[in-house]
Parts: structure tokens; C-alpha cells; sequence
């Protein structure tokens, strides 16, 4: 075999490994945290899937707890809070991997730059920030204690808004992680 035509099977074959490797959501963490340059998005593959995975976790968990509190009830209203569970799970889940996947699909396809990779990273931390503050503002008022510290006002704001507003920031956060990927295309 000539040195040409071996270059190039060694090309074919490097293609096909690191198309391997990026097999699905979970193969696209490793994948797009060893493609980036940007330590900022490598921050966020770490920081991103660990959160994720506490989510997935937590989400599990109260699916499990709901099952046990509901198992002797019988009708559609136990059936469908399940459902509603898992889909408020995606909901919370999809905008913390978008950014991975984003990445890691257009690092795959040749036409990611760190600078699409980083604002990513950035709107991505801005979605688990919002996440806190929904958190924040929907906590019961049974745990809302006199916040004290630097930052007492603005929790104290946070704790005073209804409780129903605690979905505003994660949407609006899930929303940007949106536009930055549009506008960075």
C-alpha cells in the first residue's frame, strides 16, 4: 500500500472513531468537552452534566415518592400527575443539555468556533442561575426565612413575588439559550 493510500485509510478511520465517539446525549459530554477550546464551555460540560444528572436524579426520586403516596388511588388524575413529572423533567433537562449538544453536533459537522462555544457556555450558566432564582421565588413561605447578608433585599424581593412567578426565569433563560444559538449560527 502506497504512504498516499495509507493517509488517507488512517483519515477514514480517525472520521470514523470520532464519529464513534459521539454516540447519542451522554456520548456528546466527552465528545464536545474534548473538541472545544474554550475552558469556559469545558466548565460548563462539567458543571452542565453534573447538574443535569442531580435533576434527572431528583426528578426520579419524586416520581418514586408520587408512585408510593398514589399506589392505592386508581384513575387518570394519579396516571397524568405522573406524566406531568417527567414532562416538567424535560422541560428543566433539555435546556441544560441544549448547549452540549449544539456544540458537539457542530464541532462534528467542522463549523463550531470557541466564540459560539463559549457564549453557549455563557447562556447555558444563565439557565442553571435561573433554575436558583425559580427556586427561590417558589419556595414555600414555611421556608422562607429573614434573609440576612449583602443580598437580603434581593432575596427578600424574590421571596415577596407569587409563587407562580418562579417559572419566569428559567423560560425566559431557556429562551435565550435559543437565541444566542440563533444568533451565533
Amino acid at each position: 500500500m502506497t504512504d498516499a493510500a495509507s493517509e488517507e485509510v488512517a483519515d477514514d478511520d480517525a472520521t470514523a472513531t470520532d464519529d464513534d465517539a459521539y454516540g447519542g446525549v451522554v456520548g456528546a459530554f466527552p465528545y464536545a468537552y474534548r473538541a472545544t477550546g474554550s475552558r469556559l464551555f469545558r466548565t460548563y460540560v462539567v458543571a452542565g452534566g453534573l447538574v443535569t444528572g442531580v435533576v434527572v436524579v431528583l426528578f426520579a426520586l419524586a416520581v418514586v415518592t408520587l408512585i408510593g403516596a398514589t399506589a392505592q388511588a386508581t384513575g387518570g388524575t394519579f396516571t397524568f400527575s405522573r406524566a406531568f413529572f417527567v414532562v416538567v423533567m424535560l422541560l428543566v433537562v433539555a435546556p441544560l443539555v441544549a448547549p452540549v449538544l449544539a456544540v458537539a453536533r457542530r464541532h462534528r459537522r467542522g463549523g463550531s468556533t470557541v466564540r459560539y462555544d463559549r457564549a453557549l457556555a455563557a447562556a447555558g450558566y444563565l439557565f442553571v442561575f435561573s433554575l436558583y432564582v425559580g427556586l427561590v421565588v417558589s419556595a414555600p413561605a414555611s421556608l422562607t426565612e429573614g434573609p440576612t447578608g449583602p443580598l437580603a433585599p434581593v432575596v427578600a424581593w424574590l421571596y415577596s413575588l407569587p409563587r407562580a412567578a418562579g417559572v419566569v426565569p428559567p423560560v425566559l433563560a431557556a429562551a435565550a439559550v435559543y437565541a444566542v444559538h440563533r444568533a451565533m449560527r
